[in-house]
């Protein structure tokens, strides 16, 4: 066994332990660092790639960026150790059913699928014109909906704590 092919074992089995335990915890913080484990597993995974570049945007965005939001909305928000109830067993198992259902759609197709290969190689990635793309404000650019969704994000999570913030105030004026 080569040493890529054990690192692909070694992520995948991360990230398939973490994001179980990311929905299963009762504690939401720990659910959160469960989730941080899984992006950088993912991270790793396009590093193993040698897909850099979506790397360094997942280590950036998910890993570093959305994560950290989410942990400062459940700080500023609930108390540290809220733990959540166990779900209904009639939830438990219609999740359950649904989780075996997409696990079996999803490993039917795998085996099923004809998957060939591709003919050319990989195009070289030019690091400036994606630079370039990135800051555009042309068709083809990335800034104003950059821009516009981390508005929408701010906004979402500002109006978030304000509605805990009250239902908070409520609760313990009774």
């Amino acid at each position: 066994m080569t040493l890529n092919v054990f690192m692909f074992y070694l992520l995948s089995a991360t990230i398939l332990v973490f994001s179980v335990l990311t929905v299963t915890s009762r504690k939401i913080l720990r659910a959160a660092v469960y989730l941080l484990f899984v992006l950088i597993g993912t991270a790793g995974l396009y590093f193993l790639l040698n897909y850099e570049f979506l790397a360094a945007v997942q280590l950036a965005i998910y890993a570093g960026g959305i994560v950290i939001l989410i942990i400062f909305s459940i700080l500023l928000t609930s108390h540290i150790s809220h733990k959540f109830k166990h779900p209904a067993l009639a939830n438990f198992v219609m999740g359950a059913f649904v989780a075996l259902l997409g696990s079996g759609i999803v490993l039917y197709t795998l085996f099923n699928h004809p998957f060939q290969r591709v003919g050319e190689s990989g195009k070289v990635t030019d690091m400036n014109m994606i630079g370039n793309q990135l800051m555009s404000l042309d068709k083809n650019g990335y800034v104003l909906p950059f821009e516009l969704i981390s508005i929408l994000l701010l906004a979402a999570m500002v109006a978030a704590i304000i509605i805990a913030k009250k239902g908070n105030h409520k609760t313990e004026k009774s």
